[in-house]
């Protein structure tokens, strides 16, 4: 019950945090940079819009949409209205998508801003419509169709009426339909039947639109799983999220670097305490975990409102000088503990990676969404704001 096993190299990034800083997260944007050209090179002629929603995937969404630009991206996509002002208020000038919001929204500050929107709705159609009128700035719209996800977008004879709604406001002068697009529900899955399906619906869809007299529109419908695997898919323009930040949309397809891709993110904390406790002694709440001899017990500053998973109690990996180890007893607020052995030379303030580099030997963060039953996306998008981050440069 020691909760440890040989890493690989064990390698340490060069980069030092701060003195008595107890954990943060490093973010290579070189990385990014580097992912978002691998991503570019595999979508062909399409152009690449790097989604940097949920605050760049934990990543920072202005440095990471930097480093995305700087790695070849034509554009910006942000969900939330409120993050998408943000990130081009922090200084993002290429044209930028944002497609969810509710009724009420301050879409006039979106067109003050040169922010592009989804509609999807013609209650969303009418308010970005009176938005223009108060502002006197056209609107750059991409429609949205479900094909088969059953989430946001328009479907069936509302995708029909939405289109007609949408022509007679670009024929006013209102709007300029730039995009159609849609979302995939497989496609981490390519054979999946639904994939081909939902391709059909889109393509039928996005002739409608030019039915009603509308030219020039992109058409996309590829996340980084149909960039990545179905280059049928790929159309006018992809939208990548989780591969720009070097992690595998279909990890059991292929690895992130069999995809040429390399984490962009490091989790990182230090050793607070290190003692030794006897066998039989239980280790956290609710003694989940008994050592079965006397060992030495480290505990680490970070916990679940770090954004460690709590069902990461007793299966979560670190990593500890070259000693692969796995969380002993459950996940704290704001600690966990290690489990060192009885000979480990440990001492407080040795430095324990949570999340890192396959190619260090580090945990990554798809071993941590094996151990707690999630995915990749959750591992990092989770990670606490409480934890600073500090960014390498664009250089790949």
């Amino acid at each position: 019950m020691d909760h440890s096993a040989e890493a690989g190299s064990g390698a340490r990034s060069e980069f030092l945090a701060p003195a008595g800083v107890s954990g943060w997260i490093e973010v290579d944007l070189g990385a990014i940079a580097a992912n978002v050209r691998e991503l570019k090179r595999r979508a062909g002629s399409a152009d690449l819009m790097a989604v940097v929603k949920a605050d760049g995937y934990g990543h920072g969404a202005y440095p990471a949409a930097r480093a995305a630009l700087a790695g070849g991206a034509s554009s910006i996509g942000v969900a939330q209205l409120t993050e998408a002002l943000a990130v081009r208020a922090a200084g993002i000038k290429a044209p930028m998508l944002t497609w969810l919001y509710v009724p009420g929204a301050d879409f006039a500050a979106a067109l003050l801003a040169d922010i592009d929107l989804a509609v999807s709705t013609d209650w969303a159609l009418a308010e970005v419509i009176a938005a223009v009128r108060s502002t006197g700035k056209p609107a750059r719209i991409h429609l949205k169709v479900d094909t088969g996800l059953a989430r946001n977008g328009a479907f069936g004879a509302d995708w029909s009426a939405l289109v007609a709604q949408a022509a007679a406001a670009a024929a006013e002068g209102a709007i300029e339909i730039v995009g159609v697009w849609s979302h995939f529900a497989y496609a981490d899955a390519p054979e999946h039947p639904t994939v081909r399906a939902q391709q059909e619906v889109f393509e039928a869809a996005a002739a409608e639109v030019e039915r009603a007299g509308i030219r020039g529109f992109q058409r996309h419908l590829a996340n980084s799983a149909a960039t990545l695997t179905n280059p049928s898919a790929h159309y006018d323009l992809v939208r990548p999220g989780l591969a720009i930040y070097g992690l595998s949309p279909t990890p059991d397809i292929a690895t992130s670097a069999e995809f040429g891709l390399r984490e962009a993110m490091r989790v990182v904390s230090r050793v607070a305490n290190v003692k030794t406790v006897p066998a039989g002694q239980g280790v956290s709440y609710g003694h989940t975990y008994v050592t079965d001899r006397e060992t030495r017990i480290g505990l680490v500053p970070m916990g679940y409102a770090d954004g460690l998973p709590r069902s990461g109690s007793n299966a979560g990996p670190a990593l500890l000088g070259e000693r692969r180890l796995t969380i002993a007893g459950r996940v704290c607020m704001d600690q966990v503990m290690l489990d060192l052995g009885p000979e480990s030379p440990a001492v407080a303030g040795d430095e324990v990676v949570l999340v890192g580099s396959a190619a260090a030997g580090e945990p990554t963060a798809e071993d941590w969404a094996v151990a707690t039953g999630t995915i990749s996306y959750e591992i990092v998008t989770r990670m606490s704001t409480r934890l600073p981050r500090y960014y390498r440069s664009e250089t790949a």
